[in-house]
């Protein structure tokens, strides 16, 4: 299909603070519970993970691998290479698919790698947000199950919470449901907060409509307030109809499995037909997202797909919302079953004004196509084959799962998994190997200081194995002290990290040292020194992206726009172009006061490839640069009313509008 390029990762560390679209201000009526894990397990960012955030919105065709599970009612298509996305599942009698399937392969801006695309379903772990192995490939292998059926198992090792997933799916003889059954372990003598959520994209159109086995459900608006609502309606609107939105929201629905309810949602179309997914109990969150029928909602779908390819996401998860993160034991292992088919009904049934009386269709009819205790039995079932060694590996995922395996082996630890999820020495590559180098000799590598360092770790583990290198046959070596004050910025150690990164300017100049130490000055609000050293790290490295975007966004916010205009006009011209560069110029221009540079970025209709879902910087410089034109020419104060009069006149062009809380 046609495809953008991830293209290659970051070399930056995130050390800036992610913007959390899902932060609370508000909590009015939430139970203790809730409350605190709301307030639990979080991360400060995505490391050991870089960023994903080189895609373009150039598309070419490409052949992606596909691994394809069938019988005679359903044939279901996953792409190992993009986190084992359940791309397609497709109803043969009905000749009817029932996910979105999005024609392309379009990278955008919303996950915590940055790097996310729509379709299909996704499969979400670690913490809140969409998964680091989004974009990224997970080992996919073939393995028998105890009466010869093909199992596709998919796994990989997750590095923010160090454990390891399973996904194993499989289709038994004329079912009429896909059986996925997910795995997690956590291998740590202690507690880990978990976070799993399946999102499963469906078509939206005029009488979609959600039905869940709920009366209330938890709303967010991204507005940074949570409450509670009546199901399916209030206000005098149904809201279980999705097309009554024009703004993005979350509805994370109450389903009262603690008492016995059975989890599942469906999203029916006006015929009463669509995709249901129920799951044993353990899944016990449900929601419903929709981007809105307002303009920036349609705007963000055109965005991540083509026009005319409207979809809204239900989804199923640990916890009762995904601003939670719920506490797994240590040394233990959850386990659930999902199931996904064709849900038909009467119409009349599930699109009549009896709420009670639509969730009964469903539920009656879902009992006759995937019985409960059936589905109890079938998971139970599983646990017979999920550590059988796989017959043939399909595809590779990343070496870190190995790294690991042989760091627990070499400090005599319990073994990271058994052999259903073998993690072999072949997948390990260039980023694993400095580590493994640490590992096996104690010393480490000293590279040429113009290569980009990829491969950073956080784990404490290796933190220990680094700083006794440092203290010793390392302490010379400026890439060695670099990766250590990475890891003790991570773990909030801000002197000892800029310790560390001194030290490794003293050893040998490098930008990347450079930059650490002043996005660190950023962190602690020195954003002067942080200014002056982004300008020193870029005079060292002026051909790299993304280090050009952090010094322009430092010194906008230093004060200093007329600087960032200067190191705009050096950079390249395909530096120039780019979307992300050309909207600081515009936000630099407009600082300045120079309203025809602003009108003539303006004028280019620029696209900022990485847009992040909830931000508003085009529709600000839209406003901003109208607001003052208009205070110039007509010598008025900008005030509310005039920005009154500049939204009525001056409306925000289409192509520059993604907001997500149209009204």
């Amino acid at each position: 299909m046609p495809a953008a390029d991830v293209g290659p990762e970051n070399p930056l560390p995130q050390l800036e603070a992610a913007c959390d679209l899902h932060a609370l201000a508000e909590l009015p009526g939430i139970p203790d519970e809730m409350r605190q894990n709301i307030g639990y397990g979080h991360l400060p960012g995505v490391l050991p993970y870089t960023l994903q955030d080189a895609y373009t919105r150039q598309r070419r065709p490409r052949a992606f691998k596909a691994i394809v599970l069938e019988n005679q009612t359903l044939r279901a298509t996953f792409l190992p290479e993009l986190g084992g996305r359940l791309w397609s599942l497709f109803h043969k009698p009905a000749a009817r698919e029932l996910l979105s399937v999005n024609p392309v392969f379009q990278p955008a801006n919303l996950a915590l790698r940055n790097a996310w695309f729509s379709g299909g379903v996704e499969w979400n772990i670690g913490t809140i947000g969409h998964t680091p192995s989004t974009c990224s490939p997970l080992f996919a292998a073939r393995v028998s199950g105890p009466d010869g059926a093909h199992v596709l198992r998919m796994y990989e090792y997750e590095r923010m919470r160090q454990v390891t997933f399973q996904i194993d799916a499989w289709l038994p003889d004329h079912s009429p449901m896909l059986h996925v059954h997910v795995r997690i372990v956590n291998p740590h003598d202690e507690e880990v907060p978990m976070y799993w959520w399946s999102n499963m994209a469906v078509p939206e159109a005029e009488g979609t409509r959600v039905i869940v086995p709920a009366e209330s459900a938890y709303r967010f608006g991204y507005t940074g307030k949570l409450d509670i609502v009546p199901v399916p309606g209030f206000d005098g609107v149904d809201r279980s109809y999705t097309t009554v939105s024009k703004r993005a929201i979350d509805y994370f629905f109450h389903v009262d499995v603690d008492a016995g309810r059975r989890p599942w949602i469906a999203a029916l179309d006006a015929t009463g037909s669509g995709l249901v997914q129920t799951s044993t109990q353990r899944l016990k969150g449900r929601k419903l997202f929709l981007w809105g029928t307002g303009s920036g909602g349609q705007r963000w779908q055109e965005f991540l797909s083509v026009p005319g390819k409207p979809y809204l996401e239900i989804q199923a998860g640990l916890a009762r919302t995904q601003l939670e993160h719920v506490r797994m034991p240590a040394s233990s292992t959850w386990s659930w079953l999902e199931n996904y088919g064709l849900l038909q009904t009467d119409r009349a049934e599930v699109h009549g004004a009896d709420w009670t009386a639509a969730q009964h269709a469903v539920e009656t009819r879902l009992e006759a196509l995937s019985p409960r205790a059936s589905q109890d039995a079938e998971h139970a079932r599983a646990l017979e084959w999920i550590d059988r060694a796989p017959d043939e590996l399909l595809h590779s995922g990343s070496g870190w799962g190995a790294l690991e395996r042989l760091r627990r082996s070499s400090a005599s630890e319990a073994p990271l998994s058994g052999p259903g999820q073998p993690y072999g020495n072949a997948a390990l590559g260039e980023q694993q190997l400095i580590w493994l180098q640490l590992l096996q000799t104690g010393t480490f590598p000293n590279p040429d200081p113009l290569a980009p360092p990829l491969g950073f770790m956080v784990q404490p583990e290796w933190q220990a194995l680094l700083e006794r290198a440092v203290a010793g046959v390392e302490r010379e070596n400026w890439f060695a002290w670099l990766h250590i004050g990475v890891m003790r910025f991570y773990r909030g150690n801000h002197d000892g990290a800029r310790a560390a990164w001194e030290r490794s300017q003293t050893l040998l100049p490098n930008a990347w040292a450079m930059r650490n130490l002043a996005a660190l000055a950023a962190t602690v609000g020195n954003t002067r020194a942080a200014a002056e050293g982004y300008m020193a790290a870029h005079r060292l490295l002026p051909a790299l992206r993304p280090l050009s975007i952090e010094a322009c966004r430092t010194l906008l916010s230093a004060g200093q726009p007329s600087e960032c205009l200067r190191m705009i006009d050096g950079l390249s011209p395909a530096d120039q172009a780019h979307g992300r560069i050309r909207l600081l110029e515009g936000m630099a221009a407009l600082a300045t006061g120079d309203l025809e540079r602003v009108k003539h970025v303006l004028d280019t209709n620029f696209v900022v490839d990485d847009l992040r879902e909830g931000d508003t910087p085009l529709s600000e410089l839209w406003f901003g640069y109208h607001e003052q034109r208009l205070r110039r020419a007509e010598g008025k104060t900008v005030d509310e009313a005039l920005k009154a009069r500049v939204q009525r006149e001056y409306p925000l062009p289409r192509n520059y509008d993604f907001r997500m809380t149209d009204t």
